[in-house]
């Protein structure tokens, strides 16, 4: 059990962490009708596109800034509660206009959820705004360009999600350019749909000192040779690539063979309740699944905090919670 051991974790989508329970009392709230996306307390998908379309559709019964606030601090309490000190939450402001509450109010209510959850825990957490690659690049630069002009000390880092296999990293090179320029720390969803090309390819154009995923990576031996001298961070999710047949199972996964090979890896839950996970559980597979050691995991957990979008006081202030 890894129940004492304190936590991090880099890589959550934000709504892709509502709990179950939350999402049904929130379509209740609002009369909305979710049952073919919300069944038995589980959340119905069966690939990659029918879980972006039911992503979508919970995503859709939060629609004010008191929700996002709501769901915001429920998650991190969640957190808390099994020893958590540090979160990172990946954030869409584009999402916030989708539904109509504006980006502003989408981010205020979340940050919001931040406050609370620090107040009644402790537990510090951090704003990645990302860019969607499957609305275009003109909508990944206008959210690189909301999150390097929100002069947000919550929001740190910025990030490109959505459909790996829509264009190429090269069509949203000015988007990074502006998330660097303004100071933000950089990741980038790659090496999970796709092969190592796509790690290769945000690694030449982004220069990114983490990366989401990447565990395709290991298809690669001259590229996870890079990875470990470049020394740079895979957000790993474990659960996440089993329930999306990235690898048939955990004894497939690469997240040993990376760690052995000197590449730095973190581990975190991606999107919990859809990948029927927990950074509780991802912990625990850590342990059971990987055959880590308590200090070994305490290193990834290290590791996690070392690659964190964070001012060094908070860093020094983390580490020495660890």
């Amino acid at each position: 059990m890894t129940s004492h051991l304190k936590k991090v974790e880099l890589h959550c989508h934000l709504e892709g962490a509502a709990p179950p329970a939350l999402t049904g009392a929130q379509a209740r709230k609002y009369n909305t009708d979710i049952s073919a996306y919300l069944r038995d307390g589980t959340y119905v998908w069966h690939d990659f596109a029918s879980f972006l379309e039911c992503y979508d559709k919970v995503s859709e019964v939060y629609k004010t800034d008191e929700d996002y606030a709501l769901l915001t601090e429920t998650y991190l309490q969640e957190l808390a509660g099994i020893g958590t000190i540090y979160s990172e939450l990946i954030v869409s402001p584009d999402h916030g206009e989708r539904i109509g509450l504006g980006a502003d109010a989408y981010i205020a209510g979340i940050c919001e959820g931040i406050r609370q959850a620090r107040a009644k825990s402790g537990i510090e957490a951090r704003l990645i705004v990302t860019g969607e690659r499957h609305f275009g690049p003109e909508r990944v630069i206008a959210a690189a360009k909301y999150a390097a002009k929100a002069n947000n000390p919550l929001i740190t880092g910025f990030n490109l999600a959505g459909e790996e296999r829509m264009g190429r990293v090269a069509d949203y090179a000015r988007a990074f350019d502006i998330a660097r320029d303004a100071g933000l720390g950089l990741t980038i969803h790659a090496g999970e749909v796709c092969g190592a090309f796509s790690v290769s390819d945000a690694l030449d154009v982004v220069r990114p000192s983490r990366i989401g995923h990447g565990v395709r990576a290991i298809e690669d031996a001259d590229l996870v040779r890079r990875l470990a001298d470049l020394g740079t961070v895979l957000e790993v999710c474990p659960g996440s690539n089993i329930a999306l047949n990235v690898f048939p199972d955990f004894a497939s996964h690469p997240l040993r063979t990376f760690k052995e090979t000197g590449v730095r890896v973190t581990i975190s839950s991606d999107d919990p309740p859809f990948f029927h996970t927990s950074l509780k559980r991802e912990y625990e597979l850590a342990a059971e699944a990987f055959g880590f050691s308590d200090s070994e995991i305490n290193e990834l957990t290290r590791t996690g905090i070392e690659a964190a979008f964070v001012d060094e006081t908070t860093r020094m202030a983390l580490l020495a919670r660890l």
